[in-house]
């Protein structure tokens, strides 16, 4: 069923629906099982995907589960709640860090949606939801099995994680973790299922990291990844893809390598010469803009200027060699730079220009020299060009939303 016959279905079918609810026989049918790529790893991450009718109720029940428990929740528990995000995370880390608590016990639940124990989540749930009907549902919904190249298969453990209702019991689930180290006295910060306790010394961060461990696989029954919770400076640390640095006398944040890398690789994909001169110009620059706001956006709050400089230059240069590929022809190389030199002013020689349009030094070293770089200014490449949009400039961007904040 299309999200669009949605309407018209529940106009016929509420009162059914309801009923079925009410009577304890509504049956979910079994997720879509599709995979996502996992960063820097040849592994994939499982998701299941609901029906559009299964979506609604479980939306609607989480909805009602969350305006149970968000007063419950903890402060330091920043996944999926309104008003809460990545940053708050972050800058809350930035507190601990700064307040001398510099030893991270870095804990890595291993296959946490895949293992969740069913029994353990409703009896949590019934703490604060006694209601048959709901508990129900609730468990349908985990035992509705998952369809995968046209084949069903039982789910007795684990919640799929795609659906609205996965998020709000994940909360409810790792909300006796946040409670256990509070009542400890331990300062951390949980965004789903990733989260550092701060401590201020070594030895103190090794006795944390070996008593939570044996605590969350004896009570809840989670299975904690021995090789990658780890105890490690801020530096080392790679918390919701931020990583820390001491500067000017306090830590700051700023992105992890392996994001930057992963940024490049992205772009590379778009900017791949082949591809680009067979799609607009237009088209080239609207996708790079997407990835370059999206992802600046996200690390706004990390310090990033030098890195940012250098990946303009970088996009810049991919830019004027996919214009030079779609020029191809040295007249139309020559004409254009004509054209654009006398309109942006560069005083370039008729000899100099022709030089270029008649170079035989391939794409890449061409867009290199002056007359191009000069030409195709970025001043000339950020300017909107009638349908096609100027190219994002990352520094002057990242530095308009620092004024913002």
């Amino acid at each position: 069923m299309s999200v669009e016959e949605l309407d018209l279905y529940f106009f016929g079918h509420e009162e059914e629906i309801c009923a079925q609810i009410r009577e304890r026989r509504y049956c979910p049918l079994p997720v879509k099982r599709v995979y996502i790529e996992k960063p820097n790893s040849n592994k994939k991450r499982p998701l299941g995907i609901p029906s559009v009718v299964d979506r609604v109720i479980q939306q609607a029940v989480a909805q009602q589960l969350s305006e149970i428990y968000e007063p419950l929740f903890s402060e330091h528990s920043h996944g999926f709640r309104p008003g809460r995000s990545c940053h708050t995370a972050v800058h809350e880390v930035l507190g601990y860090l700064n307040a001398g608590y510099e030893w991270v016990v870095d804990l890595d639940i291993e296959k946490f949606f895949d293992t969740v124990n069913q029994d353990k989540l409703i009896s949590i749930i019934r703490e604060k939801v006694n209601d048959r009907n709901i508990l129900h549902l609730i468990r349908s919904f985990l035992k509705a099995g998952v369809m995968e190249n046209g084949i069903i298969s039982p789910t007795p453990l684990g919640m799929p994680q795609g659906g609205p209702l996965s998020v709000i019991c994940s909360n409810i689930y790792l909300d006796k973790l946040d409670k256990e180290l509070e009542q400890r006295g331990l300062n951390f910060s949980r965004y789903a299922d990733d989260t550092c306790v701060y401590v201020k010394s070594e030895m103190s961060a090794n006795r944390v990291m070996k008593s939570i461990s044996s605590w969350i696989e004896r009570k809840l029954f989670l299975k904690v990844n021995a090789t990658k919770t780890k105890v490690v400076r801020p530096n080392k640390s790679i918390f919701l893809g931020f990583t820390f640095l001491h500067y000017k006398e306090q830590w700051r944040c700023k992105p992890a390598d392996d994001r930057k890398k992963r940024l490049y690789d992205k772009l590379k994909v778009v900017l791949l010469r082949k591809r680009a001169v067979a799609r607009t110009l237009a088209d080239t620059i609207t996708k790079v803009n997407q990835i370059l706001r999206g992802w600046i956006n996200y690390f706004r709050i990390g310090m990033m200027k030098s890195f940012l400089i250098e990946l303009g230059k970088w996009l810049r240069h991919k830019i004027r060699v996919i214009i030079l590929k779609m020029w191809k022809r040295p007249k139309t190389i020559f004409r254009h730079l004509t054209y654009l030199n006398k309109i942006m002013h560069c005083h370039f020689s008729f000899d100099d220009i022709f030089k270029v349009a008649n170079s035989r030094l391939g794409w890449y070293r061409n867009a290199t020299g002056n007359v191009v770089n000069f030409i195709l200014s970025p001043k000339f490449l950020e300017k909107d060009k009638g349908d096609c949009p100027g190219l994002v400039n990352p520094l002057s961007y990242y530095l308009d939303k620092l004024c913002i904040m």
